[in-house]
C-alpha cells in the first residue's frame, strides 16, 4: 500500500514542500529512505520503528520504502520523523488515508512516542501555506510559533498516540490560536539602559538619534572611558518599533538558528548583537557545511555592535563589505546556494590608537607608525560604508558632577518614530522602510537639492576627496536629518550637519 504525506524542508531560511511517500509491500523485510537524506534523516528509521512499537502499534515486518520528493534536494534534520511515522500508520490502516490529505506534518519522534519540537518550524509552515496547505500537525512546543502564519490551522500534538487518536476521532485537539493584537503590543518594550543616564556627549547622542531614525551605520571614535560602549548599548531603546513584516523576517531567521525561546515565539524588538572580536568569518557572515545564518543575518532589521573595531580580524571586517552593500549574504556549497537577509545597521566603536589617547591626551606615547598600523586595520572601503563617523571626547568633571538627568530614551524615541513614520509614508510603494536603504535612483527622486545645497556638497566633495559612495551617504543622512526636523525639503543646515558627521576619517585615517 502507498501513502503520501506532506512535509517540508529548508533552503536557507525558506521552506519548501517535500512529499513523503511511504510504500509497504511484500518481500524481504527492510526499511529504506531515499531522496538524498542526511544522517539525521536516515536515523529516522530506528526512531520511528521503536516509537511505533512503544506506542502500542504493530510495526510491519515487510519491505518499507520511503521516498522524500523532490529527490534532487538534500533533506536534513529530524523533522521527517512524524510524517514518516504517520505514513507507515496510514499504510497499515491505523489511520484512514483520506484523513491525512492536504495536511502538513513536521516533528521529531522520540523512542517512547513523544513528539519533540524542531528548529525552523515557522519557515516550514510559511512555505507550506504559500503552497496552498491550510492545516498542519506539529509538536505542541512549536504550535505557537507555527500559529504566527495567519490562515493556517495549527494542531499541536504531544505524542504519536495522541496524533492517531485525533485522526480517529477519539480525541479533540483545538487549534492553537494567537491574539496578534496582544502579541504585538508595546507592553514588553522595556530596556534596561536609558540615555537619561548619559552625562554630556550631546554630539554623540545626536548622531545616534540620526542613526536610529534612518538606520544608518555609525562609528564612534574616542579615548577609553568616553562612554562609547555605554551609549551604543542604549541604542536599542530609541530604535523605531518593528513592523509585523519585519518581525516575521527576524523570527524566521532565529527559528532556523534554533534561538527562539519557548515563550518567545515572535521577535518583537530589533535585534542587538555584540559578537566578541575573536569571532570567525563563518560565524560573522554565516557558513558551515550546512550553511547557517551568521551575526550579520541574526542582526537583520536590527543592530550589529562591533566594540573595539580594530581588534577584529581584518579578514572578518572585509567580509562585512558585501552584506552591507547588498543587504544579503549568499553562501555557496556543494549542496547548493543559500541566501540570508542582512538588512542591518552597524554600530562600531574604537580608540584612535593602541593606548587610546592619541589626539586627546599627553598620556599617548604611541609612535606615528604604531597609530597608522592600528588604524590601518580598517580599510577605506569599509570606512566608506560607515555612514556616520562621530567623535566622543573625554567627559569633563562639570558634566559628570551636575545632578541633572539628560534627555530620556523615551523622549528621543518619539522624534525617531515621527521621522520613521514620515519614511514609511514616503516609501510605501518602494519596498523599503528607511533612508539608509535608498538606491542611487531613489536618492535622485527623494533627495532633491536646491542650488545652494548643491554648491555646498560639491565643495565638500572636492575638499574632503569623498568617494561616490560617501556622497550618497551624505545625501541619505541629510534626508534623515530633514525628516527629524519635519522638513520635506533638504536645506543648507541639514547638508552641513551631515557633512560634519563624515569628518573623522579625514582627521584620523588620512
Amino acid at each position: 500500500m502507498l501513502s503520501k504525506i506532506i512535509s517540508g524542508a529548508l533552503t536557507g531560511i525558506d521552506g519548501y514542500i517535500v512529499e513523503t511517500e511511504v510504500d509497504i509491500s511484500s518481500g524481504l523485510p527492510c526499511f529504506e529512505i531515499v531522496g538524498l537524506p542526511d544522517s539525521a534523516v536516515k536515523e529516522s528509521k530506528e526512531r520511528v520503528r521503536t516509537a511505533i512499537k512503544n506506542s502500542g502499534f504493530v510495526f510491519p515486518v515487510k519491505r518499507i520504502t520511503v521516498n522524500l520528493a523532490p529527490a534532487n534536494t538534500r533533506k536534513e534534520g529530524p523533522s521527517f520523523d512524524l510524517p514518516i511515522a504517520i505514513g507507515i500508520l496510514t499504510c497499515i490502516d491505523v489511520i484512514n488515508n483520506n484523513k491525512t490529505k492536504n495536511i502538513f506534518f513536521a516533528g521529531e519522534v522520540s523512542l517512547d512516542g513523544l513528539v519533540k519540537p524542531i528548529s525552523g518550524i515557522l519557515p516550514l509552515i510559511y512555505g507550506a501555506f504559500e503552497n496552498g496547505v491550510k492545516k498542519c500537525i506539529v509538536p505542541l512546543a512549536n504550535a505557537e510559533e507555527a500559529a504566527l502564519v495567519k490562515g493556517m490551522e495549527v494542531i499541536g500534538v504531544k505524542t504519536l498516540n495522541e496524533t492517531v487518536d485525533y485522526f480517529n476521532g477519539k480525541k479533540d485537539i483545538p487549534p492553537t490560536v494567537i491574539n496578534f493584537d496582544k502579541l504585538f503590543s508595546d507592553d514588553g518594550d522595556f530596556y534596561e539602559f536609558d540615555f537619561a543616564d548619559v552625562k554630556g556627549q550631546d554630539n554623540v547622542k545626536r548622531a545616534l538619534e540620526i542613526a536610529a531614525a534612518g538606520l544608518h551605520n555609525i562609528l564612534i571614535i574616542g579615548p577609553p572611558g568616553a562612554g562609547k560602549t555605554m551609549m551604543t548599548k542604549r541604542l536599542p531603546s530609541i530604535l523605531p518599533n518593528l513592523t509585523f513584516k519585519e518581525s516575521m523576517e527576524i523570527t524566521k531567521i532565529y527559528s532556523v538558528s534554533g534561538l527562539l525561546g519557548d515563550k518567545n515565539s515572535l521577535v518583537k524588538t530589533r535585534p542587538f548583537r555584540a559578537p566578541h572580536h575573536t569571532i570567525s568569518n563563518s560565524a560573522m557572515v554565516g557558513g558551515g557545511r550546512v550553511p547557517k545564518p551568521g551575526e550579520v543575518s541574526l542582526s537583520h532589521n536590527g543592530v550589529l555592535f562591533l566594540d573595539e573595531l580594530p581588534e577584529f580580524n581584518r579578514n572578518v571586517l572585509e567580509e562585512l563589505r558585501q552584506p552591507l552593500e547588498d543587504r544579503k549574504v549568499t553562501i555557496s556549497r556543494v549542496n547548493g546556494t543559500m541566501t540570508f537577509p542582512s538588512n542591518l545597521m552597524v554600530a562600531a566603536s574604537m580608540n584612535p590608537c593602541p593606548c587610546g589617547y592619541y589626539g586627546y591626551s599627553e598620556k599617548c606615547d604611541c609612535s606615528r607608525g604604531a597609530v597608522q598600523k592600528y588604524l590601518g586595520k580598517i580599510s577605506g572601503p569599509l570606512l566608506d560604508r560607515l555612514d556616520i563617523q562621530v567623535e566622543a571626547s573625554a567627559v569633563n568633571y562639570e558634566d559628570l558632577s551636575v545632578n541633572i538627568k539628560s534627555e530620556s530614551s523615551a523622549d528621543i524615541k518619539k522624534r525617531v518614530i515621527a521621522a520613521h513614520d514620515i519614511q514609511k509614508e514616503r516609501y510605501k510603494n518602494e519596498n523599503i522602510y528607511f533612508n539608509s536603504a535608498l538606491s542611487a535612483a531613489q536618492i535622485e527622486r527623494y533627495c532633491e537639492l536646491g542650488k545652494t545645497e548643491r554648491e555646498i556638497i560639491k565643495n565638500a566633495f572636492e575638499r574632503l576627496n569623498l568617494s561616490a559612495r560617501a556622497y550618497h551617504k551624505i545625501l541619505k543622512i541629510s534626508r534623515t536629518i530633514a525628516d527629524l526636523a519635519g522638513s520635506e525639503k533638504i536645506d543648507v543646515s541639514h547638508i552641513a550637519e551631515a557633512i560634519q558627521l563624515r569628518n573623522l576619517d579625514r582627521k584620523f585615517i588620512r
